[in-house]
């Protein structure tokens, strides 16, 4: 017998009025039919996980990193606008970049305060130098500026090879346009984005496939500074997003050539992305129903997950209830906070993980068959586990190269600590937010998509508290290793460098369009197939919480020692084959350098032309071409 539990909604906290409230109730009376279709679908509970030998190799468990801060020559120290009447837009925090802004072939980083514009404290660009170490350029980048920063979302708008800055901020969005030479501008008016709204996550999408990076912008709530939200003893605290409107989500379409400086149209309302508000935390791009077309995966806090299925003439239709996403196995609308994406099992689907308030338990959504969504967070061994904290960011990355993608956790409490501290908080955290401060976790994948916690042997990253908000990762030193950047609320950012040992083999692969400027193939699929099985990536860097990753994809292969063949689905449906080969090294993979397949899915019925020349790639040119 299947037993599906509804946890009770008290639509009076939804906040956005009827509208909502109809749909919170057609969806929970649809959650009964879809959560059987889901598990007949997928022949039960979960999936069985994958027999062995498929040489996957297991890395002895130990310390995957050390605090590389100090000598990195990052010195930021967060601050936040803490204004005495706790504000809920102090506690969202900001996330964090890696980006190669000067494409030499090495991650520079981006951080941003939360702070009124009138405030001294700037935010800071670091360029990365040839010895590894990095170097404040802040001053006279543009990117010195100051406001309410939330998170960042980076992509080439403009097709001329150099990323550009978004920022989301708690009254408006701000984009920069890389003029090269370590120089930005502020073309937000220009480039007509108008968001008078409390932004947290962005990403930049090609939705219709023209060639052209859009923009998806997602706010959190309307919020009202007046309201008040005493804790348990009556003492003032943060509120939380019950009781707060709901807002949109808002779409932004590239215009494309001809522009200068870009610019972008809301389509909004035409796209069908405002008749479905949420309260906005993080976003995915991915095709999630297979017809590869990307569609739109929203993080809810306190409501159900979105999922906007792109309907490939520039609508999209809102599916998370039908495809599994909106809700937890037990029916509950949790607060869904950051997003982790990643083929966990290695069966060519991607995975979704979802961490919560300290008092929920996380959430991981396992793929099977396409399209469809279950929770599978106890059979991956993430369900009740000895202790987890408020989660906000989340990330699947193969930390110790064996062929499975891990699970690295950002934590950083909401409401005021009423127990004991932790054991050891982290250094510099300003005294007002001690009590919010929580360590990190960390897990290891078994190779079939079965996790544990692996926090103890880790005690640079997991060993000391601090206000987890943004968890940035990518590969600083090239050495084939996942670092990661993690930012908390009022303290320093902290680097911590990937010393895990032994490692198994790797490859990193940079996808780049010489149509369009040489910029990344946001939205390739890439698959690549050794030792008799296949890993799949996706080319898209904004995941995770409000925060923008390294590009590049990394894959992880164990104790394979060499590739017998790449395949990438480009953005355009346009698939290719390159040759497999050796290891251990980046490569640069160009459109049209392969051997061409047939277009998967039929291509757009009209495409702007470009108009803008490819240009020279610096070091990055000179990684091998496939």
């Amino acid at each position: 017998m299947i037993q599906v539990v509804l946890h009770e909604t008290h639509l009076g906290d939804l906040g956005p009025g009827p509208s909502v409230a109809r749909e919170v109730e057609h969806s929970a009376s649809r959650l009964f039919l879809v959560t059987l279709l889901t598990l007949a679908l997928a022949g039960g509970c979960g999936k069985a996980p994958p027999e062995g030998g498929d040489g996957r190799a297991r890395v002895p468990e130990g310390n995957w990193f050390e605090d590389f801060t100090a000598r990195s020559g990052i010195a930021f120290a967060h601050q936040v606008e803490t204004s005495g009447n706790y504000l809920f837009s102090e506690s969202i925090g900001s996330g964090g970049a890696f980006l190669d802004f000067d494409n030499d072939g090495r991650l520079d980083v981006y951080l941003i305060h939360n702070v009124h514009p009138s405030t001294p404290a700037t935010n800071r660009l670091y360029h990365q130098q040839p010895d590894g170490r990095f170097a404040d350029v802040s001053a006279g980048s543009g990117l010195d500026v100051t406001g309410y920063g939330n998170g960042l979302a980076v992509g080439d708008v403009n097709n001329d090879g150099l990323p550009e800055v978004l920022i989301t901020e708690f009254d408006r969005i701000r984009l920069f346009l890389n003029l090269g030479g370590g120089r930005f501008t502020d073309i937000t008016a220009s480039a007509g984005l108008t968001n008078r709204h409390w932004s947290v996550p962005a990403a930049f999408v090609d939705f219709d496939r023209d060639g052209w990076l859009d923009l998806v912008v997602g706010n959190y709530l309307d919020f009202d500074p007046t309201q008040r939200c005493p804790d348990a003893k009556g003492q003032p605290d943060f509120c939380g997003p019950h009781g707060f409107p709901a807002t949109i989500t808002r779409l932004f379409r590239n215009l494309g050539a001809g522009a200068s400086p870009p610019r972008f149209e809301d389509v909004t309302v035409r796209s069908g992305l405002a008749r479905a508000p949420g309260k906005a935390m993080e976003i995915v791009c991915a095709d999630f129903d297979g017809d590869h077309w990307p569609d739109l995966f929203i993080t809810d806090d306190g409501l159900p997950n979105r999922l906007f299925v792109n309907q490939r003439n520039g609508t999209f239709k809102e599916e998370a209830v039908a495809r599994g996403l909106a809700y937890t196995g037990m029916g509950a609308a949790a607060a869904n906070m950051g997003v982790a994406l990643g083929d966990v099992d290695g069966d060519g689907l991607f995975d979704l993980f979802v961490p919560h308030l300290a008092e929920e338990n996380h959430t991981l959504w396992r793929q099977a068959p396409r399209g469809v969504f279950q929770d599978d967070t106890a059979r991956a061994g993430l369900l009740n586990l000895p202790w987890h904290g408020t989660g906000f960011a989340a990330e699947f990355a193969d930390f110790d190269c064996d062929g499975a993608p891990d699970l690295a956790v950002a934590n950083g409490l909401v409401r005021r600590r009423l127990g004991n501290a932790p054991s050891k908080l982290a250094a510099g955290i300003a005294p007002f937010w001690t009590p919010y401060a929580e360590p990190a976790q960390l897990f290891a994948n078994d190779g079939h998509g079965r996790f544990r916690e692996i926090s103890a042997a880790n005690p640079a990253f997991c060993g000391e508290a601090l206000v987890g908000r943004g968890l940035v990762c990518g590969d600083i030193d090239n050495d084939g290793a996942l670092d990661l950047l993690v930012i908390g609320i009022g303290g320093p950012a902290r680097l911590y460098r990937n010393i895990a040992a032994p490692r198994g083999h790797w490859l990193g692969l940079r996808a780049i369009d010489p149509a369009l400027g040489g910029r990344d193939a946001y939205g390739a699929e890439i698959e690549l197939r050794a030792g008799g099985r296949t890993w799949w990536r996706l080319v898209q860097p904004a995941h995770g919480y409000a925060s923008s990753h390294d590009p590049r994809a990394h894959f992880g292969l164990g104790a394979v020692s060499t590739v017998e063949s790449i395949r990438v689905r480009w953005p355009d449906g346009v698939e290719e084959e390159f040759p497999g080969g050796a290891i251990d090294q980046y490569r640069l993979l160009r459109k049209g350098s392969g051997g061409r397949r047939a277009a998967v899915s039929p291509a757009p019925a009209a495409k702007r032309p470009n108009g803008v020349a490819p240009l020279a790639l610096g070091r990055r040119d000179a990684c091998p071409t496939l």
